[in-house]
């Protein structure tokens, strides 16, 4: 008898996180589960893996997705009682996702019509406890439906039902599930769900409790505030004679933001062409060739400052070649050693012309021991949707090193910054030059009046400027941006431009990974 060949006899069903390759079948499969309620758009699944891919799973079978659920991480004492389903998620976008929470906030799960009774519903909610214990969460809370409601709605109330389902006299295919896998009642919501009429839009609030959370964990301490101190630097373009001269200066300031306990020192854009003044090359196209040859000191320089002062350094940014193109680089220089870049987008007509400089391709945010930030240089903050790509990734500051030569250069980089700081709820830095580079073309003049802006509500500084340099000299600024008061004014401030946003009519479609 020859040997049986088991492998035609396997099935191979695997949990996994949720994958954009999974967005069209997961939508698909909605629209199965829930014919008559909207179904995830894409950009939501976008949202959702952007901000918290740990999160969002799904249940893959002989290569077809069969299941899936959605989550975010709350901390739930911050909202009301009788929240509805599009408070918790920020209308499906979970823009409000709260590492620092306490609680794992169930928002979706799917078990597709051919494929139930196979345990996959238990398998999802597994997942999600196993995540709850792996990030030291203290519970996982679910918006539950009961979707049985409407046969039974002229018989009893609401919390009649729930106690009889409860008490297993009627079966109802979410809540009775919800029951069995260890979750307990807290409460009913009304109008929690505003397209689920087979509840009557109501829903239990349940709750599974993890025994092994340990509270005691420093990443667990509520914070009364979050202070992030930085200094930018008004940086003066004076002739030197060489790149020695140079780390002095550099040195020098980021001293002064070192003593003051500062978390970032903040240099201006292309500063580094300051190093043209002691180099012959009069030609701007070949001056700037002749300046990547500067890019290993120049990074080795920050990166030993970074670590010697303690302190985290947005390095301005600096043109370097790579692949035969010239690009203007914004570098973050982090206290403990690493380096990250931000290429900038968008080129100036005037970088174009007289140095040939090429664009990046794609908007970065960069974690940091203050939280997430990102850099847009100059010009790029001018551009709104890169702002508002960026805080949907997580940033809560955006640095803008610049260079402008006259004042309404300079007006269009302050507005749109502080504009950036309203449209955004997020903090917004500036750091420019001043002074003149007599022997540089292109170079010649400066202007600039640095400063560190918030959103504008009574909680933040009056005009909405945390502090700002005078114009024109060199000096520096130091302020503090609070991430707690940040936090909280994103969920309650007296308007609220990131959770008002009409997704139903408007949307960014960022195409880079």
């Amino acid at each position: 008898m020859s040997m049986i060949d088991m492998s035609k006899f396997e099935k191979k069903m695997i949990i996994r996180h949720i994958e954009e390759k999974d967005f069209d079948a997961i939508i698909n499969m909605q629209k199965l589960c829930f014919p008559d309620m909207e179904p995830w758009e894409r950009e939501h699944l976008e949202s959702h893996l952007d901000i918290f891919p740990e999160g969002q799973f799904c249940v893959e079978y002989d290569g077809e997705i069969i299941g899936s659920c959605s989550s975010l991480i709350i901390n739930f004492d911050e909202y009301d009682d009788q929240h509805t389903w599009d408070e918790i998620t920020d209308n499906g976008y979970i823009t409000n996702h709260d590492y620092e929470g306490y609680n794992l906030y169930g928002i979706e799960v799917m078990v597709h019509p051919e494929y139930r009774r196979m345990k996959i519903g238990r398998r999802l909610y597994e997942a999600r406890k196993d995540l709850a214990r792996e990030l030291n969460l203290k519970s996982i809370i679910i918006g539950g439906r009961i979707p049985n409601y409407f046969k039974h709605a002229k018989e009893m109330t609401p919390r009649q039902y729930v106690e009889e389902v409860t008490m297993h006299n009627i079966y109802d295919p979410v809540l009775t599930f919800q029951v069995m896998n260890g979750f307990t009642l807290k409460r009913i919501n009304q109008n929690y769900l505003e397209d689920d009429k087979a509840s009557l839009r109501y829903a239990t609030l349940m709750e599974w409790n993890n025994i092994d959370y340990r509270p005691t964990m420093p990443k667990r301490q509520f914070k009364t505030s979050f202070p992030v101190r930085i200094t930018t630097i008004q940086y003066a373009m004076k002739k030197i004679s060489s790149f020695e001269d140079f780390a002095v200066q550099c040195e020098h300031y980021t001293d002064v933001a070192a003593s003051y306990n500062s978390d970032f020192a903040v240099f201006p854009e292309i500063f580094t062409l300051q190093l043209l003044s002691f180099l012959p090359e009069k030609s701007p196209s070949l001056a700037i060739r002749r300046l990547t040859e500067f890019t290993e000191d120049y990074i080795e320089l920050f990166t030993n400052l970074a670590l010697k002062y303690n302190v985290n350094i947005i390095g301005g940014s600096h043109f370097v070649e790579e692949e035969g193109k010239i690009y203007n680089i914004a570098f973050l220089f982090r206290r403990d050693g690493t380096i990250e870049k931000q290429y900038k987008l968008h080129i100036t007509p005037n970088e174009r012309k007289f140095w040939g400089i090429s664009g990046g391709d794609n908007v970065n945010v960069f974690d940091t021991d203050c939280g997430k930030i990102a850099i847009q240089i100059c010009y790029d903050i001018e551009f709104p949707e890169l702002a508002r790509i960026a805080v949907n990734k997580g940033a809560n500051i955006i640095f803008t090193p610049f260079c402008t030569d006259d004042r309404q250069g300079y007006l269009r980089v302050r507005y749109c910054s502080q504009a950036r700081a309203i449209e955004n709820q997020v903090y917004t830095v500036l750091s420019g030059t001043v002074g003149n580079l007599t022997d540089v073309e292109n170079m010649d003049i400066q202007y600039a009046q640095s400063g560190i802006f918030s959103p504008s509500d009574f909680t933040f500084a009056r005009d909405g400027i945390v502090g700002e340099c005078n114009p024109n000299i060199e000096t520096v600024v130091v302020g503090d941006v609070d991430l707690e008061i940040l936090r909280r004014h994103r969920r309650a401030g007296s308007v609220n431009q990131l959770r008002d946003r009409r997704h139903d009519i408007y949307e960014i479609n960022y195409k880079q990974d």
